[in-house]
This record gives structure tokens, C-alpha cells and sequence, in this order.
């Protein structure tokens, strides 16, 4: 990690450089790395951290997160100080400067802090992790609000706090998901006399789910007809199209998408599923492996990423691309593909993957298959697309019996 100011500083203008920000944005952010610079000196800081980083925000900008009433060149002033932050932490710019920081206080906060490292020791996805985090800070909050600990929870303070969140359905289905998680693990490892798991009570989410979004063969088909392929943009586009449709992945497999998973000569992609760590294999489709190939030869930037699919913008040249990346690609091609009502339904790469599910079952693919595409541990999991066949449900009812009682008979007759 580099802690020398100066140093942090010039390799950051480094990586200004690399990624061909334009100048008089890269001009503007230099300057306000000088600036935090001399504010060191002044402060005697011989090193630099977040702690220091984030103090210089709180000083001078008036709060190290964006804040309601900040002004643009306030925002664009924290975003510079805190691409010093990230990148001295991670060795990249954070995607966005956040709007929410979540410190866990307390002694609580402290045992869901040792929740999560426990995750982390056994495995868990970062991805996971996140969600665990949206979730559980909220909870911390409350109990530190209303001077709870651990061992004073029962039914009626659970349900007071998803209350008090104004929780949809969804929302409350993962956060107990996520607080169950939680009290089995403070439970098996002696911090509560109770599994407070057991005062978390379920819910009818997998009842009354939405019917997931689906679209058409057709529809499909229009979608990647109406990539220009001739471009370089286009050629990227095309390949990410291809993998949310045919393989049925999720972003974040397809911004992570590696060189190192693909077996040339066995014709098979492998990896790691990024929501689940779960090993899949899928054969290389010829449509795949030409879309790969003409990608690489013919529109992707030069580039040591070892990600497959990068960002051909000027500020962003040649790094991996973000996940809200790939939904708005693929928003644009369903509405240059003038998809029916596409705005109204869940147009991103996801509804390409429940899509495939949907168009699988309709050709009569067996549903442990389609789990194995998917990715799904369960098959169960795969069972909610049973749901959008209609044609099959159809074939589902069974006639009524004839009724014959005299009460039924007059009714009819009326």
C-alpha cells in the first residue's frame, strides 16, 4: 500500500493517463490532489490514509459522502479525494462516490462486524456480503436507537422493526433472510442463549412472487438483429447480448467474463458463478466463440485486463465494465428492437436469463436441465417458470364432475 502522499499522487496520474481521461477533467482532479497535498503539509501528515482522507473531505468539502444540497463542484472535489482513498485501498477509482455510509457502533455492531469477516473465512461471495450489509446496518440501527442488544429480542420487536422499515414483500423476505443468517451464527457460537432465528417468521413471498418478465424467441431474435455489428462498440455489444441469451448469465458473470475460462481446445467456458461460487461449465456455441473472436480482433481496446469484455470510453478505456453497464446495453438494443411494451416490463440482462429458462421450457427441455444452464443448486429454484407457460398449464385442469344436486340443477335453469 502506498502511503507517501506524493507517490499515492503520481501513480494516480498514472492511471489518469492509461485511461485517456480528457484533459481538462484530468486537469481539474491533478489540481485538487495538490491541494490535498498541501493541506497534508500544513496538517504535518507524513502519511496518508482514508482516516486523513476522509478528514480532509469533512474540513473542506463539508462531509466525505454526497450529501443533499451539495454543489456539482463540491461532488466532483469529493470525488477526487476519495479516487485517492480507493485507490490506495483497492488499487482502482471507486465506481461512484457513495451516499450512504454504514458504520457499525456499538456491541452489536461489533458482532455483526465478526458476522461478516466469519463469512468471508468460509467463503462467502462478496456479492452475498453486500446484500448482507444493506440489510443488517439498517437492523443495527435500530436496535442501537431503541437500546437493544442481542438478547432482548423476541416476535414483537422483529416485527416493530420491519415496520418501522416499510418494507415490500421482497425487501422484507431478503432482510429476514439475511437476519436469520445472522442469529444462527450468534446462536451457534455461544453470543445468545437463543436462536433468535426462531422469532423471524416467514412469510407468503414465494406464493405471491411476480411472474418473472420473459420474452419471445422472436423477440430475442430482433434484439440481437438490431446490433451493428460492424462497429467496435457493436461487436462488444453483440457478445454480451449473446451471453445474457443464450447462456442465460448474470451480469456480474458477464462483466467478470476471463480469458482463463475459456478451454479452446475442449470448446467449453468454465468458471465460478459470481452470485453463488458454484462451478458451471457450458459448451463454446459457435455464435459465442465467433463473437469472441471477432471482438478481440476487431473492436477491443488494447488492454492487459484480463476480463474479456472492457470499456471503450475515453475515461474508461480498456477496464472492465460495471454492471449497470450491461443493463443499459441492453435497454437500448430492446428499444432499437421496438420490443412491445419493454419499458414496462424488466428490460436487462437478467429478463434475457429468465427468458431462456422460458423459451427452454416451452421446447420441451426437461427441467433438471434447465437448473443445469442456470446455474441452480435446486431444482425447486427452476420451478417458477413452470408459471409462464401458459400453453402447458393450459393441460393442467381437470373437468369438473357433473354435479348432480337438485339445488344446482334449479340455479342452472334460472
Amino acid at each position: 500500500m502506498i502511503t507517501d502522499i506524493q507517490q499515492l499522487i503520481n501513480a494516480c496520474e498514472q492511471e489518469l493517463h492509461d485511461r485517456e481521461y480528457h484533459a481538462h477533467h484530468a486537469d481539474f482532479i491533478t489540481n485538487e490532489w495538490k491541494g490535498i497535498s498541501q493541506w497534508c503539509q500544513k496538517k504535518n501528515y507524513t502519511e496518508f490514509s482514508q482516516d486523513i482522507g476522509f478528514q480532509y473531505c469533512d474540513e473542506m468539502i463539508g462531509a466525505h459522502i454526497i450529501t443533499k444540497g451539495m454543489t456539482h463542484k463540491q461532488k466532483l472535489q469529493l470525488r477526487a479525494a476519495r479516487m485517492l482513498v480507493s485507490y490506495q485501498k483497492d488499487g482502482d477509482f471507486e465506481f461512484r462516490s457513495p451516499r450512504v455510509e454504514r458504520i457499525y457502533k456499538g456491541e452489536t455492531g461489533r458482532l455483526i462486524l465478526q458476522f461478516f469477516q466469519h463469512e468471508r473465512n468460509i467463503g462467502r461471495s462478496e456479492k452475498t456480503l453486500e446484500c448482507r450489509d444493506i440489510y443488517l446496518y439498517p437492523f443495527n440501527q435500530f436496535l442501537l436507537e431503541h437500546d437493544l442488544d442481542f438478547s432482548c429480542l423476541d416476535i414483537d420487536t422483529i416485527e416493530e422493526y420491519f415496520t418501522s422499515m416499510g418494507y415490500e414483500l421482497s425487501c422484507r423476505h431478503n432482510s429476514a433472510n439475511h437476519l436469520r443468517q445472522l442469529f444462527h451464527y450468534l446462536y451457534d457460537n455461544g453470543y445468545t442463549a437463543t436462536d433468535n432465528a426462531l422469532y423471524v417468521l416467514k412469510d407468503q413471498y414465494r406464493k405471491q412472487c411476480k411472474l418473472p418478465t420473459t420474452y419471445t424467441e422472436e423477440e430475442i431474435s430482433r434484439v440481437l438483429s438490431a446490433v451493428d455489428r460492424s462497429s467496435a462498440i457493436g461487436k462488444r455489444d453483440y457478445l454480451i447480448l449473446l451471453l445474457a441469451a443464450q447462456y442465460g448469465w448474470r451480469t456480474g458473470d458477464i462483466v467478470s467474463f476471463k480469458f482463463s475460462q475459456i478451454n479452446w481446445d475442449k470448446n467449453i467456458i468454465s468458471f465460478d458463478q459470481g452470485k453463488t461460487d458454484i462451478p458451471v461449465e457450458y459448451p463454446l456455441l459457435s455464435s459465442v466463440g465467433n463473437a469472441v473472436i471477432d471482438y478481440l480482433k476487431h473492436g477491443r481496446p488494447q488492454t492487459d485486463a484480463p476480463e474479456i469484455i472492457v470499456s471503450a470510453e475515453t475515461s474508461k478505456h480498456g477496464t472492465p465494465l460495471k454492471p449497470p453497464t450491461v443493463h443499459s446495453i441492453v435497454s437500448k438494443y430492446m428499444r432499437k428492437a421496438n420490443i412491445n411494451h419493454w419499458k414496462e416490463k424488466r428490460h436487462g440482462a437478467h429478463s434475457l436469463r429468465h427468458s431462456l429458462a422460458s423459451n427452454l421450457l416451452k421446447n420441451n427441455v426437461s427441467m433438471p436441465v434447465i437448473s443445469t444452464v442456470l446455474g441452480h443448486q435446486k431444482t425447486e429454484t427452476t420451478k417458477i417458470y413452470l408459471k409462464v407457460d401458459m400453453e402447458k398449464l393450459s393441460l393442467c385442469p381437470l373437468p369438473l364432475p357433473k354435479v348432480n344436486s337438485p339445488f344446482y340443477k334449479e340455479v342452472s335453469s334460472k
